[in-house]
Order: structure tokens, then sequence, then C-alpha cells
């Protein structure tokens, strides 16, 4: 082999492996989840199987018993609603009506054992009312204290 095969060998060798790892890193990152409807149409074929399953929390349906930290609530794509069973304190942006995304095991039952909540926010924007400043815990993780000497 001459050396210019080599370096060739080695280079393709090298951009192979950071080819492999950015793709790894991508597909890490991405979220990608199930509807409910989707989930419900897999039926057993998903059951015990690790997946996330995307949706609006059913308003009405959360159930927080603090003593325990169990939390239960249902979500829906509009068709179909999953029952879905958590325990660990809820992230502060989830609550009824909003997005959701929860990550676990369909169980016996039919209901979903979430081992992670990750709460969809709004992309939309809302601005003080006109003349109106930002809210005080707002304006205080904006503009930090500065200290002094």
């Amino acid at each position: 082999m001459t050396k210019k095969t080599k370096l060739l060998v080695g280079g393709g060798l090298i951009v192979a492996a950071l080819a492999y790892l950015i793709n790894s890193g991508i597909r890490e990152a991405a979220v990608y989840y199930m509807t409910p409807s989707e989930l419900k149409a897999k039926g057993d074929a998903v059951s015990d199987r690790s997946l996330r399953v995307g949706g609006m929390v059913v308003p009405g349906s959360l159930h927080w018993e603090p003593q325990t930290l169990k939390l239960t609530f249902r979500l829906t794509d509009g068709k179909e609603e999953v029952a879905v069973e958590h325990t660990g304190s809820p992230p502060d942006l989830f609550k009824e009506g909003a997005g959701a995304v929860v990550e676990g095991r369909c169980v016996d039952g039919g209901a979903f054992q979430s081992s992670m909540i990750m709460a969809k926010h709004s992309e939309e924007y809302k601005s003080p009312e006109k003349g109106g400043a930002p809210a005080e815990h707002i304006h205080r993780t904006l503009v930090q204290p500065q200290s002094t000497p």
C-alpha cells in the first residue's frame, strides 16, 4: 500500500466515524412520539416497550396526590385518550389543557406508566399590557442584581 492510499483509507475511516457520531447524536436529541390514536392502533405490539406518547392533557382529568407524589391524567389527540400514571413532581409548565409528551411503558389494563413528563409550551409571545411592566418574577430572573465590590 502506498502512503497516499493509507492516508485516503485513514481519512475515510475518520469521516465515517464522525458521520456515525453525528447521526447518533441527532437521533438521541430528537423527540419522537406517538399520538394516543397511534398507540391504541398498535395495541399489544407496544406492550412493555419503552416509548413516548404526546397529546393534550384532558381538562378535569388531572389528579395529584402530594403525599405519595402520584399523578394521574389522560392525554388526547382529539380522537382517542390514554390514561397516564406518573410518580414524581410534574414540570412547572404542566397543566390541564396544555400539550405534554410522556415517556414510559404501556402496562396491563391499557394504562401508560410514565417515567418522565415533558411539558410543551406555547410558541406565542405575550407582551405586557400597554404601559405595563413585566411580572416581578420575570424581571428578577432577567435582571440579575449587581454585586457591590
